[in-house]
C-alpha cells in the first residue's frame, strides 16, 4: 500500500472539514482569537493549517452490569471541526485523561472509582488518592469522536441510581508551530440506571474563582474549572507526606487563609507535597480581600441545581475547622464536641450581625448595615489658576442624603496634583474646618497656592471617612471606618483645554480580587487617585531610618508591578517598613495577563501619559525612563536592566521600536499565552 504523506492527509482532512461545515463560508466559521493568545499573532497560512485551540465534549457515558465504564468524547477545534487525537490527520497530538466518580446516596461529596496508591518518600506512609484512569482503551467511532473504555471498573454493587460524573482533561501540543499547548476540560453527569440528574455538587462556581485566577486551573493547566477539581479533591484523598487532606473544602480554605491560620501564627506551616516531591508551602499566602468575606468565593448566581446543591450557609466541622484550625471538635478543644448534624443547631444560616450565625459571625465592621454611609461631592472649583489659591465648594452626605458637617468627619482631605500628564507635584490639606451652609454645602480655600509656573490640567481629589461605633450582640462596640468613595475633578490652571489623564487601570478590576480597594486606612478606594501621590518623583525615604536607606521608588506603575510580582523580586522589596514586605506575594492570575488590570490597551508602548523619569534609589537604574521603570517591576534581573539602559539615550527610550504596538516584539505579543 502506498504511504500517504502527512501533508496530503492534512489537505484531505481540510477538504473533509469543509464538507462537514456544510458549505458555510470561512468568514462565517472563522474563530476569532484574542490578543492574549499566541494564535492571534500567527500568519493566516499557519492558522488555516493548524487550526489551533481545543474543545471537548462528552456526549454519552454508561456503566455496564459488569462494572465496565465507558464514555464517548468529541474532540474539535474552536470552529467545531474534528481533531485527530493521535495527531496524524490534524496537527498536534491530543492527550486525554479520564476520571470517573459518583456522589453516594445521602452524601454531598464525590468518591472516585479511578484511584491510585501514593507512597511517601518522606514518611514511607501510603494513601489512596483519586486521580486519572489507567489502562483504558480508545475506539474511534467517527472523525474526532472516540469511545473510551476505562481500565478501572465500578464495583459489583455500584450505586446505579446515584449521580455519576465523567471528567476529561486534555492537552494539544502545538509547540512545533510556536503555538504552545492548548488545554481543555469537561465533565458529564449521568445516572447509570437512567433518569434525570438531580443531585449535584454545587458549592463554588468557577466564575467566582476566575475573578482572581483568570481561568482556574491546576496541575500544569489541563485540569480546569471547579467542576473538575471536586472529582478528586474529596475526603477520599490525602497527602501521605504531610498527612493533610486535599479535600477541596478544607484545602481551599487553608490555602486562602494561609498566613492567618491559627496553626501558622503559632509557628507551624501549611504545606502540601505533590508530584516529584514538590513542596507547595501556603504558609505565607495572604487573601487579597478580607477572609471573613465568604461571599467573595461562595457568591452564587442563580438558583441551586438539584436537591444536593450546597450553599454558603451549611456549616460542617471540616470546612469550618479548616480556617479555625486551632479547634479540635472531636476532643472538644476550643469548641464543644459535636457532629456535623449538630453544627446548624447553633450556627444558623443567618441572624444578627456579630452573633454566632454563619453570616453574623463573619460580619466585617466596615460592611456593617449599621454604617450610615458617606458620599463625597466636589461641586465647584474657583480661582484655580497658576499662582492663585483654589476655592473648593463641596458636600458630604450620608447614605440617606442627609448633610454631614465637615467637622464631624474623622478625616476629610482635599488633594491637588498636577499636571495630569505625569503628576510631578501634589499637596494635601484638611477641610474639616470648613463651615457648612444652610444648603448643605461647604467652601474651603487652600492655604497653599498653585505654582506660579503651573500649566495644563491639574486634578483635585477628595477623600474622607467617619469612625463609627458599631454595636455588637453583647452590647459592646467596635470602631469601623465609614469611608466615602473618592471623587476626582480635573481643572485647567491656564485656561487651556482640559487634558484628562488617560484611564490605565480600572477600580472594578482591582476589586475583582480585592473586593473593595482600601489602602491607607480605606481612605483611598479608587485607583485613579493612587497616581497623584505615587508619582515619578516619590520614594518612601521619609518613612525610613538612615540605616534603612536607600529608599524605594513608589511611582504607582512600578510599585504595583513589583508588588504583584513579589515572588520574582531578587532583592528584599518592602515599602516604609520591613514588615511591609512583598517578596511573598504571588499573583493569582497569569503574571503576563496584562489585561487582568489594564484597560484600553494602556499596557502597550509607547506610554502615552508621561515622559518624566522615575526615581528608583534601590533599583538597578536610579533614574529610570517611564517604560523601563514599569517593565522593571516584573522583569527584575540585571540583564533586563542592562537591556533597558542599552535602549535609552540622552533623547529618551527607544522601547517602542521593538516593543511598540506594531513591533515584532510588541508587549501584547511577548505576553501572549
Amino acid at each position: 500500500m502506498k504511504r500517504i504523506s502527512f501533508r496530503t492527509r492534512i489537505l484531505v482532512g481540510l477538504v473533509a472539514a469543509a464538507v462537514v461545515l456544510g458549505g458555510a463560508s470561512a468568514a462565517n466559521r472563522k474563530h476569532v482569537f484574542s490578543a492574549r493568545e499566541k494564535a492571534f499573532f500567527a500568519d493566516e497560512r499557519t492558522l488555516n493549517f493548524v487550526r489551533p485551540g481545543l474543545n471537548l465534549k462528552v456526549t454519552a457515558a454508561s456503566i455496564a452490569v459488569d462494572g465496565t465504564i465507558s464514555a464517548t468524547v468529541r474532540i474539535t477545534d474552536p470552529q467545531g471541526i474534528p481533531l485527530d487525537r493521535e495527531g496524524i490527520n490534524t496537527p498536534g497530538v491530543v492527550a486525554l485523561s479520564f476520571i470517573a466518580a459518583y456522589i453516594p446516596g445521602g452524601k454531598t461529596q464525590y468518591v472516585a472509582y479511578t484511584t491510585r496508591t501514593q507512597v511517601s518518600n518522606i514518611t514511607k506512609a501510603s494513601a489512596i488518592q483519586a486521580g486519572a484512569d489507567a489502562g483504558g482503551r480508545f475506539t474511534k467511532t467517527a472523525e474526532g469522536e472516540y469511545v473510551y473504555t476505562f481500565g478501572t471498573k465500578a464495583p459489583a454493587n455500584f450505586e446505579s441510581r446515584s449521580t455519576h460524573t465523567i471528567g476529561v482533561y486534555s492537552s494539544r501540543n502545538l509547540v512545533a508551530f510556536d503555538l504552545g499547548t492548548n488545554f481543555a476540560s469537561t465533565t458529564f453527569d449521568f445516572i447509570p440506571s437512567g433518569g434525570t440528574v438531580t443531585t449535584v455538587r454545587d458549592v463554588i462556581k468557577s466564575a467566582s474563582c476566575n475573578r482572581c485566577h483568570g481561568e482556574i486551573n491546576a496541575h500544569g493547566g489541563a485540569r480546569r474549572g471547579i467542576e473538575m477539581c471536586v472529582l478528586c479533591h474529596t475526603p477520599q484523598t490525602t497527602d501521605p507526606d504531610t498527612g493533610n487532606t486535599v479535600d477541596l473544602a478544607v484545602m481551599a480554605h487553608k490555602i486562602h487563609a494561609g498566613r492567618d491560620l491559627p496553626s501558622v501564627k503559632a509557628g507551624g506551616k501549611y504545606q502540601i507535597i505533590g508530584f516529584n516531591n514538590t513542596v507547595a508551602d501556603y504558609s505565607k499566602v495572604g487573601f487579597p480581600a478580607d477572609a471573613r468575606n465568604c461571599t467573595v468565593c461562595h457568591a452564587q448566581t442563580g438558583p441551586a441545581v438539584g436537591t444536593n446543591a450546597m450553599r454558603l450557609y451549611a456549616p460542617n466541622k471540616a470546612a469550618c475547622g479548616s480556617c479555625h484550625d486551632d479547634l479540635d471538635f472531636a476532643a472538644g478543644k476550643g469548641h464543644l464536641a459535636v457532629t456535623d448534624a449538630q453544627c446548624s443547631q447553633c450556627h444558623l444560616p443567618d441572624g444578627k450581625e456579630f452573633d454566632i450565625s454563619i453570616k453574623g459571625s463573619h460580619t466585617i465592621p466596615e460592611f456593617s448595615t449599621q454604617l450610615p454611609g458617606a458620599k463625597l461631592e466636589i461641586v465647584d472649583i474657583k480661582d484655580a489658576l497658576a499662582g492663585k489659591k483654589p476655592i473648593v465648594t463641596f458636600a458630604v452626605k450620608d447614605g440617606s442624603g442627609n448633610p454631614i458637617k465637615p467637622v464631624d468627619m474623622t478625616s476629610l482631605n482635599l488633594i491637588i496634583g498636577g499636571d495630569t500628564k505625569d503628576y510631578n507635584t501634589y499637596w494635601s490639606e484638611t477641610a474639616r474646618a470648613a463651615v457648612m451652609g444652610a444648603d448643605g454645602r461647604a467652601s474651603y480655600t487652600f492655604t497653599r497656592g498653585l505654582p506660579d509656573d503651573a500649566t495644563g490640567t491639574f486634578t483635585l481629589l477628595m477623600t474622607g471617612y467617619r469612625t463609627i461605633k458599631v454595636g455588637k450582640i453583647d452590647n459592646s462596640t467596635i470602631d469601623a471606618r465609614d469611608a466615602g468613595l473618592n471623587v476626582l475633578k480635573s481643572f485647567s490652571v491656564d485656561n487651556s483645554p482640559l487634558s484628562v489623564r488617560r484611564k490605565v487601570v480600572d477600580t472594578a478590576k482591582c476589586n475583582a480580587c480585592h473586593f473593595q480597594l482600601a489602602p491607607h486606612g480605606r481612605s483611598r478606594n479608587q485607583v485613579e487617585a493612587c497616581g497623584i501621590c505615587h508619582n515619578p518623583t516619590m520614594t518612601d525615604a521619609a518613612r525610613r531610618t538612615p540605616a534603612q536607606l536607600p529608599a524605594e521608588g513608589i511611582q504607582f506603575g512600578m510599585m504595583v508591578h513589583r508588588i504583584h510580582a513579589g515572588k520574582q523580586q531578587i532583592r528584599p522589596y518592602w515599602i516604609a517598613a520591613p514588615a511591609n514586605s512583598f517578596n511573598d506575594v504571588g499573583f493569582p492570575n497569569e503574571l503576563n495577563n496584562c489585561a487582568a488590570c489594564h484597560v484600553n490597551g494602556s499596557e502597550n508602548l509607547p506610554l502615552a501619559d508621561t515622559d518624566l523619569n522615575v526615581v528608583d534609589p534601590s533599583g538597578w537604574i536610579k533614574n529610570a525612563g517611564p517604560a523601563s521603570a514599569v517593565c522593571s517591576g516584573c522583569h527584575v534581573s540585571k540583564t533586563a536592566a542592562s537591556h533597558f539602559l542599552l535602549n535609552t539615550s540622552m533623547l529618551g527610550e527607544a522601547c517602542g521600536v521593538c516593543h511598540g504596538v506594531k513591533g515584532d516584539f510588541s508587549v501584547a505579543k511577548v505576553h501572549a499565552k
